[in-house]
């Protein structure tokens, strides 16, 4: 029984020391949820209840952040290239979008062109590569 006692109190001491040392060297923007006195105070004062919670709520996430489906992974352009950015996720419906969008403006080009004429003004030259309806 001793022994099992003897093990947690060097396991909780280690983690105390390697939670005590990540805390003083992490820069205080880094730092999550807590200012970083308060995180120094929580894991000197609660060696083993403040080491897990710097562990598990206080460090810095480490990596770059995943981003989620929805979001671009190379942007084309550098000033949309932040976090949140929605993007096409299915090619097939970015096309078929894309082409309801085109036919939507041309029926608006139409029916403007038809009101313009209904008016008694001249309608603009077609475009080149557009249908006459």
């Amino acid at each position: 029984m001793i022994k099992v006692e003897l093990l947690f109190g060097v396991v909780t001491f280690c983690l105390f020391v390697y939670c005590l040392v990540e805390v003083i060297q992490t820069p205080e923007i880094a730092m999550r949820n807590l200012p970083k006195v308060v995180w120094l105070l929580l894991v000197l004062f609660f060696p083993f209840v403040g080491s897990v919670a710097w562990l598990v709520a206080g460090r810095p996430e480490s990596g770059p952040r995943r981003a989620a489906a929805y979001e671009r992974h190379a942007p084309h352009f550098p000033e949309y290239d932040r976090p949140g950015r929605a993007a096409a996720v299915d090619p097939e419906r970015d096309d078929d979008f894309l082409r309801q969008v085109r036919e939507r403006a041309e029926q608006q080009r139409r029916r403007y062109d038809q009101e313009r004429r209904a008016r008694g003004q001249e309608a603009p030259p077609a475009a080149e590569g557009s249908e006459e309806a």
